[in-house]
């Protein structure tokens, strides 16, 4: 099933409704960016996706087995260098799972994180086609 996302600039720094459908959230620019600093940054909005999917499949993998855990939580951050190739981007994870569990429970949950459904899509191959413009009968309407 494909997922559509549909996202409408506003006009105050480079904020932007960003919409499934569903579910609506705010995007923006730090202000050091000429943004408002009200929403995340398109490097956060990818992090968060990441670290979000590390953390369910966390959850998903100890329900499934009966382990007994509570909060989980992760910390990402990233580096992005410039290279002759293009940019190299490294992000470091961190996660830690409170809960009456093993260290080898442990250690299966944070390998099952590691193969996460967009820690895999991450690092698989991506197709981004280039824009095209919307044509009138495909105008991007956000009931706002």
């Amino acid at each position: 099933m494909a997922t559509t996302i549909k996202i409408k600039n506003l006009p105050e720094g480079y904020q932007s409704v960003i919409t499934n459908g569903t579910h609506t959230i705010l995007g923006d620019e730090p202000v050091k960016s000429k943004g408002t600093g009200l929403g995340l940054s398109p490097s956060e909005l990818v992090l968060s996706g990441l670290a979000m999917c590390k953390v369910a499949t966390v959850r998903y993998i100890a329900r499934q087995k009966g382990w007994e855990i509570n909060d989980v939580t992760a910390e990402l951050s990233q580096t992005v260098k410039r290279s002759p190739d293009g940019l190299k981007t490294n992000v470091k994870v961190a996660i830690h799972i409170d809960g009456n569990i093993s260290v080898e429970q442990k250690e299966e949950l944070i390998k099952q994180a590691n193969a996460c459904y967009i820690h895999r899509q991450i690092m698989g191959e991506w197709e981004i086609e280039h824009a095209t413009d919307l044509t009138n009968n495909q105008l991007l309407t956000l009931n706002l």
